[in-house]
């Protein structure tokens, strides 16, 4: 299986893994999967953390690459088709982060690994 990480399954994976279902976990953890970080969840970690917002990543920022290769993940960049079916997408959700990583999964066909149940307005496969 192919999973995105949403950011906010990123930082409990990388700090507080207890937050994590059982179900992303063990996902996560399998050796089978393939687990992907987009560009944008360093984005939003960087912009959350500069704006004060998300002070207890400071170490995930300093060592972001670092730190997603403890979980064996690959970089997933942002292409143009990404952001333009980002822009794209129906509906009012106003996050552009949330967007981007709906978009990446789409065109990606990868399993959005979240517990956000905003993605299910953008019909994105998700596991939580």
């Amino acid at each position: 299986m192919r999973l995105l990480l949403d950011t906010h399954v990123l930082l409990w994976a990388l700090m507080e893994p207890h937050h994590l279902s059982e179900t992303a976990r063990e996902a996560i953890e399998d050796l089978r999967n393939e687990v992907f970080v987009s560009a944008a969840s360093a984005w939003e970690v960087a912009t959350k953390f500069r704006l004060g917002r998300l002070p207890e990543a400071e170490t995930v920022v300093r060592g972001f690459q670092r730190h997603i290769e403890t979980l064996r993940a690959v970089e997933l960049p942002i292409r143009v088709e990404h952001a333009l079916l980002a822009g794209t997408l129906p509906g009012n959700h106003r996050d552009p982060f949330d967007r981007m990583l709906a978009a990446q999964a789409i065109l990606e066909g990868i399993t959005l690994v979240t517990e956000d149940p905003a993605f299910q307005a953008f019909q994105v496969k998700t596991l939580w």
